[in-house]
């Protein structure tokens, strides 16, 4: 498509916006160009390996490490990693670092040599299909349903986001920009299902990186360094400390996030953290497509490695825009007001800034992979969870492999258009990062505590599973419903009136976690535990895990995890 078709399309849908803040040379919107090309033709290359169920859903479990590791990570780095966080850096600073470390590091590597040993044994499809062999249909149900509800709510920011990169760099409609974007992912997820969506995830982490290393080399250099840009960001904003990780965080009202050490370490660090990376079929979808144990463990911790790293392309670039912007951002419920732009386009803005002709054509493609690798992993994983633990159990229980692959194909495209609906959704939160949070903790921290009680207690009963991720999930709604109706309440919730948004997300984490464990526990003392020969393979004790220690040292999962544990320290130490 010329650039003259692609504006003639865009009339269709409203005038072209001309009040960018610059203009793509030639090279740059060929980079764009061959982008979108290059991946429908992989999409459509692609297809012809999957042709049977195991080959759509899990990619027919022959991934390597490598190519399972970065796939794993690459499909947490989309829009909402990139231009959510950078966001959020904008409005608490370095705080935000913790959703790479220590809401991160210790999560992926429980991960991988904790839990991953019963998802791979078990051959599930998915986390639920993991919870209908240890409970029964009625926590697979609920969690199923839970989960389909949460990747459409999480693909309405990746719809979003684009919106606004195409607003700040391109000057396009936004809607134009939606449904160019969610065309794209349909076409190559409907081909070749998660086979496809790895492979192009695999391309998009390779141009992520090449795109957005630009702007914090560019930036230091104009800040002259780390010390430089501590400078700029104390001179703009006095009285605030927004480079520092750990030591503002005695106090609730030392910081800008308003909160105390104990929910960093709880909220994000436990209950949000554990519960992402260790239930979110979305991430852990990938590791699962190994082609054995040992490669799923290392794909895993090759993606924590990667996963540190990340802080350079994303908290720089908020920290960037606190240094060196002329005016401050406001928040996403302001995005109408004349003149004004939002948190969410603090990354945008220093694309314009730092990236000229090429450069800029590169970067624009990072942002577009990035929405790109988050939408395709929401709709895969929607698609899988919709058909083996929605369609098949409840409404066709017998059905060819071709009829399941065919549903997968079709509701992956119904997943989209669904997902354009909740992208107007986010416009109601100060930024998206703020809105992802709230959609975590009303799904997916639950989750965790009902996935981990039942692998590590053997008592934990069927009853007593679903009735405590029902609990988990109805206080998180509870909670937030009671701060929305009444601003005051977060003083209860959070422990201080000083707490913002992001403050309340995760202390409401660890209230929702609290609530679903005393629920299974207490349930759990009054109903009858399913017998020891059903549990074979789902539970600790009770299961025969294999041995890797006939490997030669430096080939051992734990060896490698303990050197990225003691980088996680070291970098904890360096940003205190």
């Amino acid at each position: 498509m010329t650039t003259v078709e692609i504006l003639l399309f865009a009339s269709l849908f409203g005038r072209v916006n001309t009040s960018r803040l610059i203009s793509l040379s030639p090279i740059d919107l060929t980079i764009i160009v061959l982008y979108f090309c290059l991946v429908l033709g992989l999409g459509f290359y692609i297809r012809k390996f999957a042709k049977t169920g195991e080959d759509f859903f899990i990619a027919g479990r022959e991934m390597t490490a490598w190519i399972a590791g970065l796939s794993f990570i690459s499909a947490n780095l989309g829009s909402l990693e990139m231009m959510g966080y950078a966001a959020a850096t904008y409005q608490y600073g370095i705080l935000i670092a913790h959703a790479y470390w220590i809401a991160a590091i210790p999560a992926i590597l429980f991960l991988a040599l904790v839990m991953l040993p019963f998802y791979y044994i078990c051959k599930t499809h998915s986390v639920p299909g993991y919870l209908q062999l240890r409970y029964g249909t009625g926590a697979r149900s609920l969690s199923a349903v839970s989960f389909a509800v949460m990747t459409i709510l999480m693909s309405g920011i990746n719809m979003y986001s684009m919106a606004v990169i195409m607003k700040v760099i391109l000057g396009w409609n936004i809607h134009f920009s939606i449904w160019v974007s969610s065309v794209t992912v349909a076409i190559y997820v409907m081909a070749g299902g998660l086979l496809s969506a790895i492979f192009t995830e695999v391309l998009q982490f390779m141009l992520i990186w090449l795109g957005c290393l630009v702007i914090p080399v560019a930036g230091l250099i104009e800040t002259g360094g780390w010390a430089g840009l501590v400078r700029r960001i104390s001179e703009n904003f006095p009285g605030q400390d927004f480079t520092h990780m750990w030591r503002t965080l005695g106090s609730f009202s030392g910081n800008p996030m308003g909160v105390h050490w104990t929910g960093i370490a709880f909220g994000w660090g436990l209950a949000i953290s554990f519960g992402y990376w260790t239930t979110d079929f979305l991430v852990v979808q990938r590791v699962m497509a190994a082609k054995d144990l040992r490669s799923a463990q290392m794909g895993t911790i090759i993606g924590s490695f990667f996963k540190m790293l990340v802080p350079l392309i994303v908290i720089l670039p908020g920290l960037l825009a606190l240094g060196v912007l002329p005016f401050k951002l406001v928040p996403e419920t302001m995005v109408n007001t004349p003149g004004a732009h939002t948190y969410n386009e603090a990354l945008p803005l220093m694309l314009a800034r730092y990236c000229g002709p090429g450069l800029l054509g590169l970067g624009v493609t990072a942002l577009i992979a990035g929405f790109m690798s988050g939408m395709a992993g929401n709709v895969s994983a929607f698609a899988t969870v919709w058909t083996y633990d929605i369609y098949k159990p409840l409404l066709r229980k017998q059905a060819s492999d071709q009829h399941y692959l065919s549903m997968g194909r079709w509701c992956s495209l119904l997943g989209v258009v669904a997902s354009i609906g909740t992208a107007y959704l986010v416009m109601n939160f100060s930024s998206i990062i703020v809105y992802a949070q709230a959609v975590f903790v009303f799904f997916i921290v639950p989750m965790f505590g009902t996935v981990v009680l039942g692998m590590m207690w053997k008592r934990t009963t069927p009853s007593a599973g679903f009735w405590g991720l029902l609990a988990g999930i109805l206080v998180s709604l509870l909670l937030w419903l009671w701060v929305k109706l009444d601003p005051s309440a977060v003083r209860y919730v959070a422990f201080s009136s000083n707490a913002k948004d992001m403050a309340e997300n995760v202390y409401r984490a660890m209230w929702s976690l609290i609530a679903n464990v005393v629920v299974t526990v207490v349930v759990t003392m009054f109903t009858k535990p399913k017998p020891d020969e059903e549990l074979q393979g789902l539970v600790y004790g009770l299961t025969a895990l294999p041995t890797m220690g006939d490997l030669p040292i430096f080939k051992r999962p734990t060896i490698w995890a303990g050197a990225v544990a003691i980088a996680f320290v070291v970098l904890n130490i360096l940003f205190w």
